[in-house]
């Protein structure tokens, strides 16, 4: 049953190594090399949106390409925000969190 209180954000929306056609859904420099469910978990946080335990799947099928696992969080909608925002929100989060991971290193 659809739920429309949620938006659902699949990795395959930042993952770089996808084209558009395959699921992208941001800018290729906005995007990053193959996320982890943790990284988009912690980068839509660090956006302010607020997710529980139970919204986060990380066994799931992005569609387009279901032989790959992928993984998916929920977020609970906020009145005037586009899904296309909540999506850049997070990508711009998900892109620094990963440049301070590889800058550790």
């Amino acid at each position: 049953m659809k739920d429309y209180d949620h938006v659902v954000l699949w990795l395959d929306y930042f993952n770089k190594n996808l084209k558009r056609r395959q699921g992208r859904k941001v800018k290729r420099d906005q995007a990053v090399f193959d996320p982890t469910v943790q990284e988009l978990v912690e980068a839509t946080r660090a956006a302010g949106f607020q997710l529980s335990d139970q919204e986060i799947n990380s066994d799931a099928r992005f569609p387009r390409r279901s032989f790959v696992k992928s993984g998916y969080v929920m977020v609970a909608k906020k009145e005037g925000v586009k899904k296309s925002q909540m999506i850049n929100a997070v990508a711009n989060k998900l892109l620094r969190t990963s440049l301070q991971k590889s800058t550790k290193k």
